[in-house]
């Protein structure tokens, strides 16, 4: 699935998911913009080890949740892609709440959790769409929560708005041949999902999963890579689920 001469913007692409799209895109061709928001030590590493393997990558800083976020994220974009369109969009930065429960959850909370997972993405593909030219990519990151159900309330909430989202967006720009997707993890270890280091949590998990393995990473980013790529040209407006065959049923026959 070669990437070559395309351009990439991963938002929260220092850690975890984003990372690991950030690295396969790189390893696939594109040159990938590295977006982070307050954590430069992590951006910094992710672009050597990109630039290591013999990609091309450069970060890019704008903490979602503060004022002006998107415009100093989309002008860094401009400035290091010097000249270049953005052909691929993946819509990855996001934050959860562990008191985001029905009890515990604030105005506060709420607004923030909004901000930076629904927001964010909308209006800063809003912004780059100029740069995107037709036929263009735009990965949205979504998540399990949005058919299971977990206590963090507006988590949920917001990434069943970013399904809609992708839906909408993929009808507005196919005529454009943009094609618009969003990616579902399961139960992936990350930053967000420390707890899967436990082994008797890891355990748990396993025990749910038709392959028998909580996620990881790169297991949601190659995913991410297909549809950024030409072999998902006939793709568009999907929600898929990538989780091993999370509850199809016991382990146990």
């Amino acid at each position: 699935m070669s990437l070559q001469g395309k351009t990439a913007l991963v938002t929260g692409g220092s850690r975890g998911i984003g990372r690991a799209a950030a690295e396969r895109l790189a390893a696939d061709g594109a040159r990938v913009a590295v977006h982070y928001g307050t954590n430069e030590a992590a951006a910094k590493e992710t672009v050597e080890a990109i630039t290591a393997a013999g990609g091309a990558a450069f970060a890019v800083p704008a903490e979602f949740g503060t004022p002006g976020a998107v415009d100093a994220l989309h002008d860094g974009l401009v400035a290091g892609l010097d000249g270049a369109g953005l052909d691929i969009l993946v819509n990855n930065a996001a934050i959860v709440d562990y008191d985001d429960n029905i009890h515990d959850v604030t105005p506060e909370a709420f607004d923030r959790l909004i901000e930076i997972n629904v927001k964010a993405p909308l209006f800063l593909t809003q912004r780059v769409l100029p740069l995107i030219p037709d036929g263009g990519r735009i990965v949205n990151v979504s998540s399990g929560v949005t058919w299971f159900a977990q206590p963090e309330i507006t988590y949920g909430i917001t990434k069943g708005a970013l399904n809609v989202f992708s839906r909408s967006l993929a009808r507005t720009l196919g005529p454009r041949g943009i094609t618009v997707n969003a990616v579902s993890p399961g139960i992936t270890e990350t930053d967000m999902n420390g707890w899967l280091q436990d082994p008797t949590s890891a355990g748990r998990v396993a025990a749910m999963v038709a392959l028998g393995r909580h996620g990881q990473a790169p297991d949601i980013a190659d995913v991410i890579a297909f549809f950024a790529s030409a072999d998902a040209r006939w793709v568009t407006g999907e929600v898929l689920e990538v989780n091993g065959g999370l509850w199809l049923g016991p382990n146990e026959r």
